[in-house]
């Protein structure tokens, strides 16, 4: 299980949503296994004034949250870093200096989907290690 939210200026959002939801999916599913029907992502589209960073970030400055599981290893959670970092840059012009991660673990019994504990529910995809 992943949830994922994107934070980053509007104009960046604009139009290209889907494409930015298309290449997290698409790192996602390749690096932690997750199966192609379980997208869950979430856009904040900030004004300039809601937005306030360092200012060798460009407006393009993204910043990608990811809450997952816990029990992935150390290399099964830098995979889908790598593949953001390659993906952004190739398939929407965001640099490497654009974008900013983080991973959010939390152990299974934290969550609560389809009115059962996280850990109470029986997944069809195995959780990557």
């Amino acid at each position: 299980m992943a949830q994922i939210i994107v934070c980053s200026h509007r104009q960046n959002l604009s139009g290209r949503r889907r494409a930015i939801s298309d290449a997290l999916h698409a790192c996602a599913t390749e690096a932690l296994g997750l199966p192609p029907d379980r997208r869950f992502h979430r856009f904040v589209a900030l004004d300039g004034e809601d937005f306030v960073h360092p200012a060798d970030r460009s407006p393009r400055y993204t910043i990608v949250e990811i809450s997952m599981f816990e029990g992935r290893s150390k290399e099964t959670k830098k995979e889908p870093m790598r593949l953001l970092f390659r993906r952004f840059e190739a398939e929407l012009g965001i640099a490497p200096q654009d974008l900013e991660i983080t991973i959010r673990e939390s152990p299974r019994e934290n969550w609560a989907i389809r009115g059962k504990p996280g850990d109470e529910l029986a997944l069809n995809y195995t959780v990557a290690r």
